[in-house]
C-alpha cells in the first residue's frame, strides 16, 4: 500500500473559520496611508460578505506606526453584528489600556492580540526587548486585558523560522506556545512570519503541537506568501484537521512600516484570502463567505491601494464546472449558469 497521503479519504473539518487580517497585519507593511473611511468600508465589505472574525486594528502608538493613528475611529464606525468577533493587537500597556477605554466606551474589541518571536534575535528587531523582558510585560498585559473581559490571543511568531536566526526549534515554539496557555491565552499563534515554512516542515510541525497537547480549536494557522507556500501550508492545517485559518484580502501584509530596516528580502504578505476561501469552497469545506461579494472586495482592495494585488483567484474568478460561453475573437463571453 503506498504510504501517500490520500487528501480525497481524508475526513476534513466541514467548516473554518476565516479570520481577515487585511485591516492590520495586512496595512501595516503599507507605505501609503489608508484613509480611515476606507478601512471602514472595506472591515464593512468584510462583514457584508460572511467574514467573521478578523483584525480591525492595531493600538500601537502612532509615532511607531501612523497607518492606526485612527484607531479609536475606526472602531467608532465599522458594523456590529452578532457573531462577528473584531481583533486588535497590542504591544504595549498603554495599548492595553487604549482597547480597555475603547471597550467601556461601547467600541472596543473583542480580543487582544499579543506577540512575542520565538527567535529572540527577531523579538530583538521586532520589539526591542529580550525574552525576558517581554514575558514580564506581556504577563503583565495579559493580566489587565482579561481582567478587563477580552480574549487574549498570544502569538509565537517565528515558529517556523527566522530571517535573522535560521532555523528555529520546533520545541521552542511550542514552548512558547503553552508559555502563553499558563498566563491566560486562549487563542494561540504560531505564525510563519516570514514565510519560511513548507508543507513537510508544517506537517511535521502540527503533529508534534496535538501531541504537546494544542487542541485544533485553539490553534490559529497564519502563514505569509513569501515564497508562494501559503494555501499549501494552510492545506496541511486543515489536513490535521485545524479550523481557524488566517489570511488576508490580496495576500497583503508583513513587517511593519516603522522606519527600521527590513528584516527580510521579497513579499511579505500573508496568505491570499480570495485564493484560499476559494480553494475550501471548492473541496467542499465551508466558510460561510459569499464568494461574489469577497472577489469584489478584493478589487476594491486593489484600487484602494494603487495597485494588482496577489489574488489569483481575483484574476481567474471561480472554476467553471458548467463550462463558458467562448467566442474565438472575443475570448470568455460568460459563465454558463
Amino acid at each position: 500500500m503506498s504510504d501517500a497521503m490520500n487528501l480525497h479519504k481524508l475526513k476534513l473539518p466541514t467548516s473554518v473559520v476565516i479570520g481577515e487580517c487585511w485591516a492590520r497585519d495586512g496595512l501595516q507593511n503599507e507605505s501609503k496611508v489608508v484613509a480611515t473611511e476606507d478601512k471602514v468600508e472595506m472591515i464593512s465589505r468584510f462583514v457584508d460578505a460572511g467574514i467573521t472574525r478578523m483584525e480591525a486594528t492595531s493600538f500601537a502608538h502612532p509615532r511607531y506606526l501612523s497607518q492606526f493613528a485612527d484607531a479609536e475611529e475606526v472602531l467608532r464606525q465599522i458594523p456590529r453584528r452578532p457573531g462577528v468577533s473584531y481583533l486588535g493587537i497590542c504591544t504595549t500597556i498603554k495599548a492595553v489600556e487604549r482597547a480597555i477605554n475603547s471597550k467601556e466606551e461601547g467600541y472596543g474589541v473583542d480580543e487582544a492580540s499579543m506577540v512575542i518571536s520565538t527567535s529572540e534575535p527577531h523579538n530583538l528587531a521586532n520589539v526591542g526587548m529580550s525574552h525576558k523582558e517581554n514575558k514580564r510585560l506581556l504577563e503583565q498585559m495579559t493580566r489587565v486585558a482579561i481582567d478587563s473581559g477580552h480574549r487574549v490571543l498570544g502569538w509565537a511568531l517565528t515558529s517556523f523560522g527566522c530571517p535573522i536566526q535560521g532555523d528555529v526549534k520546533v520545541e521552542d515554539a511550542l514552548a512558547m506556545g503553552k508559555w502563553w496557555k499558563d498566563i491566560g491565552a486562549t487563542v494561540i499563534g504560531f505564525g510563519d512570519t516570514t514565510g519560511s515554512a513548507n508543507p513537510r516542515q508544517v506537517s511535521a510541525f502540527y503533529e508534534r503541537a496535538l501531541d504537546a497537547g494544542f487542541t485544533k480549536e485553539e490553534v490559529v494557522v497564519h502563514f505569509h506568501d513569501t515564497r508562494g507556500w501559503g494555501v499549501a501550508n494552510s492545506l496541511v492545517g486543515l489536513s490535521f484537521g485545524f479550523t481557524h485559518f488566517d489570511c488576508s484580502v490580496g495576500a497583503i501584509g508583513g513587517q511593519p512600516k516603522t522606519g527600521a530596516a527590513d528584516y527580510h528580502r521579497g513579499y511579505s504578505g500573508n496568505t491570499c484570502t480570495e485564493d484560499l476561501v476559494g480553494m475550501f469552497e471548492e473541496m467542499g469545506v465551508a466558510t460561510g463567505i459569499d464568494i461574489a461579494k469577497l472577489l469584489a472586495a478584493g478589487l476594491r482592495a486593489e484600487e484602494i491601494l494603487g495597485r494588482r494585488l496577489r489574488s489569483n483567484f481575483l484574476q481567474a474568478g471561480p472554476v467553471p464546472h458548467q463550462g463558458i460561453i467562448y467566442d474565438k475573437e472575443k475570448g470568455i463571453v460568460a459563465m454558463r449558469t
